[in-house]
């Protein structure tokens, strides 16, 4: 059996390397590059060092959709993994008519973000989204304009986080599907046996058991949500009042609404540094508690 040469296997990697070089790591460096300078309206730029990152840190225009991207983060990856994995212990089973109904809780993945967004947005009108209109009919809501989710401070984060649970939900039940389905399944029988009932069998042994893919579908919704834009933007623009505008937006008008290139730059970076820290740190297993020494 002839083995492929190393020469060979560079060539293949060529291509991806040459892709990552010119699209990702070029414009990183451009970035931090950009960071440590002050653009003004003409082009010109000027050194200022590090102080872009200090006045962010220091900038309520920075903390403020910080915090809101913490707060969507944990309600839309929280909410998605449960409903994802109670999704997948159903699909899991085989009843009559399990691929047409998996099939079409599957149809939100081939749509856009933008147009998600612009659904849940004529959803949700008081006006005459259908939102409103079930709430009134089963007598949660008095009038279709008792909660106004797009234009309340109080619910216009939380009507994003809506459309990025219906979008990314399947998602995160075809990743765990898949790890249940790819399970052994003596360990199922031998649970049996020994007489566990269903839910015992979901706690001590399947769950478990899928861990890693678990850890992998979070850090990927986890990673997806922190750089979430185009729902937001379509549904609020970060609206009203700031009350729904995360990180990814505050960069976008920065940089095309006040022009302030560096600044713009230094935020992007920090938000660069800390997803890349955020998965080493979780893909390395150092959340997992430490195993115990043996004497």
């Amino acid at each position: 059996m002839q083995l492929i040469s190393r020469k060979t296997v560079l060539a293949f990697f060529l291509p991806g390397a040459l892709f990552m070089g010119i699209f990702m790591i070029y414009p990183i460096f451009k970035m931090a590059f950009d960071s440590l300078y002050s653009f003004d309206p003409n082009g010109m730029k000027e050194f200022v060092g590090f102080d872009n990152y200090v006045k962010a840190f220091g900038n309520e225009s920075f903390l403020q959709p910080l915090k809101n991207t913490l707060v969507y983060i944990f309600i839309a990856v929280v909410v998605e993994l449960i409903l994802g994995t109670i999704l997948a212990l159903i699909f899991e089973e085989n009843f009559k008519g399990n691929k047409i109904i998996r099939s079409l809780i599957l149809t939100p993945l081939m749509i856009a973000p933008l147009v998600a967004g612009l659904i849940w947005k004529l959803m949700l009108s008081a006006q005459f989204g259908i939102i409103n209109q079930l709430l009134v009919n089963i007598g949660i809501l008095e009038n279709s304009n008792q909660i106004l989710w797009l234009a309340d401070e109080k619910w216009s984060l939380l009507a994003c986080c809506f459309a990025d649970i219906w979008l990314t939900t399947p998602f995160m039940m075809l990743m765990i599907l898949a790890g249940l389905q790819g399970l052994d399944g003596s360990m199922i029988e031998a649970a049996t046996i020994d007489g566990a009932n269903w839910w015992q069998k979901i706690i001590k042994i399947k769950l478990p058991n899928i861990k890693p893919v678990l850890l992998t579908a979070l850090s990927i919704r986890i990673i997806d949500a922190a750089r979430t834009f185009d729902i937001v933007w379509a549904m609020t623009q970060g609206g009203p009042n700031n009350s729904s505008e995360l990180i990814s937006v505050v960069i976008y008008k920065t940089l095309t609404r006040y022009n302030k290139v560096g600044y713009a730059s230094a935020m992007a970076l920090i938000l660069v540094v800390v997803l890349v820290v955020f998965t080493l740190v979780f893909m390395q297993g150092l959340w997992n508690p430490k195993k115990k020494q043996s004497v």
